[in-house]
């Protein structure tokens, strides 16, 4: 499983050239199998010299990524959820092309728009009302 490929998306796809799995032993329950197996998968994916992803889509997926990127410029997911290695390899390679498919879709242009008349005029009604409210809150029953 760990030397095929990953499929991201349709004509997106990483070769297996460019991931790095490692394992170790997981912590929490488990009984006598959490000390003779590694189980835990450590998936390290270099963003810097990848060929398989465009600079944009890069760019965007350090963003996403955060403080999961190294220094060096390595994305690195674990995955210790599951008592056996190939589930926790499948989950982690399925985070890694989540946040890749995340990152393929640019971010949508926000286009200025003026609010409607009705609408400045609704905000101005209500201002007025609560003027209103609180010009009669200090009164206390004396008049001008």
């Amino acid at each position: 499983m760990s030397d095929a490929p990953l499929f991201v998306a349709p004509g997106v796809e990483i070769p297996a050239t460019e991931l790095e799995f490692s394992f170790s032993r997981s912590s929490g329950p488990g009984g006598q199998n959490v000390q003779k197996n590694d189980t835990r998968v450590h998936l390290s994916f270099d963003l810097d010299r990848s060929q398989a992803l465009a600079d944009d889509v890069r760019v965007r997926l350090r963003t996403l990524a955060g403080r999961r990127v190294t220094r060096d410029g390595r994305l690195v997911l674990t995955c210790d959820r599951h008592r056996e290695q190939g589930r926790n390899l499948a989950e982690v390679r399925e985070r890694l092309a989540a946040l890749v498919r995340a990152a393929l879709d640019p971010p949508r242009v926000r286009h200025r728009t003026r609010p409607t008349r009705a609408s400045r005029e609704r905000r101005l009604e209500e201002k007025r009302q609560r003027a209103a409210l609180k010009r009669t809150r200090g009164q206390n029953g004396v008049e001008d």
